[in-house]
């Protein structure tokens, strides 16, 4: 018996009008194709095959609905990882590193008014890391080490928000390897590969500014190297806050579900773990690089700092790495405390390591009526220590008491 089909009431299609569409269609598809192999083999600028590229679907979408790809018709690579190639590959930095590497790049992308080719996976530091997904054997290659020393890119950070700011393809998409493939047959006008030129240059200079694909692999720096006036906060084309502010669409929900169980709340970052660290100098005294970092991040400290800018009774959300445990329990008597570990029902599904940890609670110290870090970085934040966060050379004694500071 023969399928049934709907059929609407309307009057029955010409068969002229079907054959002309078909016709029409197929011939438009022999001169794209024509067109394509003749920007391949001749002269053609790259602007047109460009183009060309932005019909190619991404399959970057979480949600499982490919999108076409709607950033700029050029291209910037860094690089399959953060701060790789170069000196720092054997090496993983910590999360804030990386992002001040990755902002770096990006920033430059926007300069140059080009799609970021953003690394698929981020490494993850085994100092910061105490979930349990790094895997230490003898017997496994260098790219089975690295996949399970990593975590895949938009399982931190939302790609298709980013985009929304600079455009930003994945290097496992299928269109980052359409372009790789676009650019071996342009040859030397389709991609170049630079080491010490400056963005203006590439973005002014007809050489680079034409290219389908700028290479930034040759240099063998960290990225964020490559951003020399970032102490400039007026050169800075994104600011500090933007990755925090881009959680993946996960870690945003998982987020907002605990903000909004604290209801009207503030918060502080607590770091103390990695920073605080002593030497002794060649006389056997012990010297630190935070001489006040120790004692301000103690709780009856804490409490002495916080009491101007947070008043009794209020709830507090605490994020640190320290793991003793109780140790902040003296704030209680002044403020009701929280921490994410009170919410493991909606964080221990979702969360694989401790970046996807630090940027959950990072996204709700960002929410706080008043938040306050650990170290100031901008004049206008608010503070546990003066001391300074990037101090490499003056080793100083600790500091355990009330000292002149009077604080």
């Amino acid at each position: 018996m023969p399928m049934a089909f709907h059929r609407p009431t309307n009057p029955k299609p010409k068969p002229r009008s079907q054959i002309l569409f078909f016709t029409l269609a197929i011939a438009a598809i022999a001169l794209l194709y024509l067109f394509s192999t003749l920007m391949s083999t001749s002269g053609f600028s790259f602007s047109s095959s460009s183009k060309t590229l932005n019909m190619v679907f991404n399959p970057n979408n979480r949600n499982g609905h490919e999108r076409i790809h709607k950033g700029h018709e050029k291209y910037l690579y860094w690089g399959d990882r953060i701060d790789c190639p170069g000196k720092h590959c054997d090496s993983c930095e910590g999360l804030g590193h990386q992002e001040s590497s990755l902002r770096c790049a990006l920033e430059e992308a926007m300069f140059l008014k080009r799609t970021f080719v953003m690394p698929s996976r981020m490494c993850i530091n085994p100092i910061h890391n105490k979930k349990g997904i790094l895997h230490h054997s003898d017997n496994i290659s260098s790219e089975e080490r690295w996949a399970a020393s990593s975590c895949a890119m938009d399982s931190l950070y939302d790609v298709d928000l980013i985009s929304d700011t600079v455009p930003v393809i994945l290097d496992n998409s299928k269109l980052w390897y359409q372009v790789l493939s676009t650019s071996m047959k342009l040859g030397h006008r389709g991609v170049a590969h630079v080491e010490g030129i400056n963005r203006v240059d590439l973005k002014e200079d007809s050489r680079y500014s034409n290219l389908l694909l700028i290479n930034r692999t040759a240099s063998p720096l960290s990225w964020f190297m490559e951003c020399k006036d970032r102490n400039n906060r007026s050169a800075m084309m994104m600011p500090y806050s933007f990755l925090p502010s881009m959680p993946s669409k996960e870690l945003r929900d998982a987020a907002d579900k605990i903000k909004a169980l604290l209801g009207d709340y503030d918060a502080i970052h607590v770091r103390r773990g990695d920073k605080i660290k002593n030497r002794k100098d060649r006389f056997g005294v012990e010297r630190s690089l935070h001489p006040h970092l120790d004692r301000d991040t103690r709780p009856e400290f804490i409490l002495r700092r916080i009491k101007k800018w947070i008043p009794p009774g209020r709830t507090i959300f605490i994020a640190s790495n320290e793991r003793t445990p109780g140790f902040f329990s003296p704030l209680s008597v002044r403020y009701k405390l929280a921490y994410s570990s009170n919410y493991s029902w909606i964080l221990d599904p979702l969360i694989k390591n401790n970046y996807q940890l630090f940027i959950v609670e990072r996204f709700i110290i960002m929410g706080a009526k008043t938040s306050i870090k650990t170290f100031k970085e901008d004049e206008t934040e608010l503070s546990l220590t003066d001391d300074p966060k990037k101090n490499t050379k003056s080793w100083q004694i600790p500091v355990y008491t009330m000292d002149e500071e009077g604080r």
